[in-house]
């Protein structure tokens, strides 16, 4: 099979329902996720393969987890969700494998048990809160303040954790996203590609990073990027704008980019919104 769904889609935590009543402002943005999760479905994934900006790092290399379960936990005001899901040992070695095969600079990560299918890792909420709306959202009521995955349910699909490196070639990440393409074609399976990113963090001076007039221009360039398809076109981002805008998604997107140079998607924005001091977008990619 190939790749048969594609995502942006953000990262705050306020966005998983059962944490926040408000969404801390997203509600529009959580509507959308809640949209692209039923898109998701009625894809039939086998295996996400999700990058994101917050899991291991690795500098000077894509990593990739080549793990059996990754697991985690996130508290907003109070209240806890825990997620442990299964991971696809098999497609993330073949990839790390086509990385190597053609000199793309990449780290094979594991943690816990010597052999990989004894190894886990930590999930952080770049990984999380997609993966909420992407089939793992599965909670247990009447726990007190903490919500978890239900031992019994139905799991959703096993994911393959990625985390770029900022040191790389932007180049490097489109690159990526071919061979991510090329290894679902080989694969048999029916593949969704998520890119875990938030946008412009400094909309408002309350932030961490305070306020910079960068942040909505560049806010505006990735949404038109997304409207027209183009998200190759985000390549040529300045350096200058990217640190001043402090974005997270930029290296996430250019992977999907590269995945669409194989297998073309056509797109479609479901939100944007910046309800805070950061900018999210929410958009689907479908052959």
């Amino acid at each position: 099979m190939s790749i048969v769904f594609g995502a942006i889609a953000p990262h705050g935590f306020a966005l998983i329902p059962f944490v926040s009543d408000d969404a801390d402002g997203g509600l529009q943005t959580r509507s959308a996720m809640e949209e692209l999760g039923r898109r998701f479905a009625a894809a039939h994934v086998d295996t996400i393969v999700l990058a994101g900006p917050h899991g291991i790092r690795v500098d000077g290399a894509i990593c990739i987890c080549q793990v059996a379960r990754g697991a985690g936990a996130l508290a907003w005001q109070g209240t806890m969700v825990e997620m442990n899901v299964p991971c696809d040992l098999e497609l993330a070695t073949r990839l790390g494998e086509a990385c190597r095969a053609t000199n793309l600079a990449v780290a094979m990560a594991g943690y816990a048990g010597n052999r990989p299918d004894q190894s886990a890792v930590p999930l952080d909420w770049g990984a999380m809160v997609p993966l909420w709306f992407m089939g793992h959202g599965r909670h247990l009521p009447g726990k007190g303040n903490v919500l978890a995955d239900a031992p019994d349910g139905p799991e959703g699909p096993p994911v393959v954790l990625v985390t770029p490196s900022r040191s790389l070639a932007r180049e490097d990440m489109v690159r990526f996203g071919e061979l991510v393409a090329r290894t679902a074609e080989e694969s048999g399976k029916r593949i969704a590609f998520i890119a875990s990113c938030d946008w412009s963090h400094t909309h408002t001076p309350d932030g961490p990073y305070g306020a910079h007039p960068a942040a909505k221009a560049v806010d505006a360039r990735v949404v038109e990027a997304v409207r027209q398809n183009d998200l190759q076109s985000l390549i040529d981002l300045s350096a200058e704008d990217v640190q001043n805008a402090a974005i997270d998604g930029l290296w996430q997107a250019l992977m999907l980019a590269g995945v669409q140079r194989t297998t073309p998607m056509r797109s479609e924005l479901l939100r944007y919104e910046a309800p805070r001091y950061f900018g999210m977008i929410v958009a689907a990619f479908e052959p």
